[in-house]
């Protein structure tokens, strides 16, 4: 049964998919034998999960998330193969794209990375666990795992689009009114105008005065794999729900009526079994999200460890002015293209983790007090192969400790609080042009374990300020680089780092693609 579903549904996804434009210029071999065969090890995988549900997981929470966990995470690498393998076609030139951006390179390039990562967050659930289905696809995993990197490595790694337009010899990157001068006009409405002046496809009350009473109603009445947005203004209120935006709800809009006003709240966590992946009160897998005005918040405490805000999987997708309170593990930047523009993020121990290409502008970023004896971590980013063109860009953002500017609560001392530790083998985060506060060690980093990764991951600074930013007892790791040359630095802005200017303007995301001046 299990087998059959899935050849049915990547035969439609097959026909579904809309071809890559390959110009002459970008026109390169992929193997596409390889492609089929991490397909096939994907069918495979998926057979056997599908006989591991209902009584045979008994009532072990855990692990009936990490079965969960997989199912979705194998479908979503079967899209991203699916869409990669769309481009070989002989009319790839011809269809409209409907998925991407356009930019062969950088869409194959960012659809693999994710692909090789899903596998191993799949892996990651069935830790400390002890159960035949775990031994059953582990292996299998890794042969996807290492199918898919094959391929990835046969993608040219090329640049982006340049960081700035010119005007007059000058770098201009916003007109008067503070807006990106090539955003068209209806997508200026997002930023513009106020929430009431919008005209909502369906709205969302607690009090029972919209057309829905949840987010989760609202978003499963979302199109599926809609061109056009869909547009859900959640009015102010507390909505105690765990919301999921699948993977074929495309172009949903979630918009608040402003933070701490609209509150989406949810408590999961690893301590009472949910996975780290399960855990988020809002997850999105769906491409082209985007929010506006609201909170997300996971209650849970720094007492249940792994206790996911917010999780993306969603590519090509942006928050605006949106509020993300956790402890540990507080936003999850799993997988693909994401952009953060004035959001408000706070946490404890790596509250900003994944391995997706994202860039957090003009974000103010908080380190909550953790429990006692732990350390924080800003970020956690886990990149574990070169290739993979994935990292974390934070760039003129405001970055503060809880106590660290002489108002500590009873006279206890800020928290040790570190910009950032590797995760996995090639962690990659740049902070940049951002004011850092008081109360970040003058370390800067923090190791992960002993020496794991410190050859080769990459963590930069360019230009940054305030009193935690001096760097004279940073870190003397290989793979840590105070960035001094404007060039290399702009490699991490939203242009080059997740080619914003092909995506970002029809989201209404106000942005600034390159340096600040």
């Amino acid at each position: 049964m299990g087998y059959k579903f899935l050849a049915c549904f990547l035969l439609v996804m097959s026909v579904l998919a809309v071809r890559v434009d390959v110009t002459a210029a970008d026109t390169f071999s992929l193997p596409v034998s390889i492609i089929k065969s991490s397909l096939n090890e994907i069918s495979a995988v998926l057979s056997i999960l599908a006989g591991f549900t209902g009584p045979l997981l008994g009532d072990d929470l855990r692990v009936s998330s990490a079965v969960k966990d997989c199912v979705d995470l194998l479908s979503l690498s079967s899209d991203e193969l699916d869409w990669t393998i769309s481009t070989a076609s002989p009319d790839a030139a011809t269809e409209q794209l409907s998925v991407g951006t356009g930019n062969t390179h950088y869409d194959l390039r960012t659809w693999l990375s994710a692909a090789v990562g899903n596998q191993e967050t799949c892996a990651e659930g069935f830790q400390d666990t002890d159960v035949v289905v775990k031994s059953l696809v582990v292996g299998s995993l890794d042969t996807i795992t290492s199918l898919v990197y094959q391929v990835l490595t046969e993608i040219p790694d090329v640049e982006a689009a340049e960081p700035a337009v010119n005007y007059n010899g000058k770098r201009k990157l916003l007109d008067a009114g503070g807006f990106p001068r090539w955003m068209k006009k209806d997508a200026r409405r997002f930023l513009q105008e106020s929430i009431t002046s919008f005209q909502p496809d369906v709205t969302v009350a607690a009090d029972g005065s919209g057309d829905y009473a949840t987010v989760s109603e609202a978003v499963d009445a979302a199109p599926e794999q809609s061109e056009k947005r869909f547009v859900i203004h959640v009015k102010a209120g507390l909505y105690k729900e765990n919301v999921e935006v699948s993977k074929k709800k495309w172009n949903v809009v979630l918009l608040g009526d402003g933070m701490g006003a609209t509150i989406i709240s949810g408590n999961r966590n690893f301590v009472d079994g949910w996975t780290t992946y399960r855990s988020a009160t809002l997850a999105v897998s769906g491409k082209g999200f985007i929010a506006r005005a609201l909170t997300i918040e996971n209650t849970a405490g720094p007492a249940k460890h792994q206790a996911v805000a917010f999780r993306s999987d969603s590519d090509l997708s942006a928050l605006f002015q949106v509020e993300v309170l956790g402890y540990q593990d507080s936003l999850y930047a799993h997988s693909l293209r994401q952009f953060y523009r004035e959001c408000r993020i706070a946490g404890t121990v790596d509250f900003i983790f994944g391995n997706a290409a994202a860039v957090f502008q003009g974000c103010t970023i908080i380190a909550r007090r953790p429990l006692p004896n732990q350390k924080n971590s800003i970020t956690a980013q886990g990149r574990k192969f070169a290739d993979q063109n994935t990292g974390f860009s934070i760039h003129g953002c405001n970055i503060t400790v809880e106590g660290g500017n002489g108002n500590s609560t009873a006279g206890a001392a800020p928290p040790k609080t570190y910009l950032g530790r590797p995760w996995k083998t090639y962690s990659r985060t740049v902070v940049m042009q951002s004011y850092l506060g008081s109360g970040l060690q003058p370390e800067g980093w923090l190791e992960w374990a002993g020496n794991f990764a410190l050859d080769t991951l990459f963590y930069g600074e360019y230009m940054n300020y305030g009193p935690g930013s001096g760097l004279s007892s940073r870190v003397s790791w290989p793979g840590f680089h105070v960035i001094t040359n404007p060039a290399t630095a702009a490699n991490f802005s939203v242009a080059q780092f997740i080619d914003g200017n092909q995506w970002l303007p029809e989201t209404g995301v106000r942005y600034v693609a390159g340096l600040l001046a």
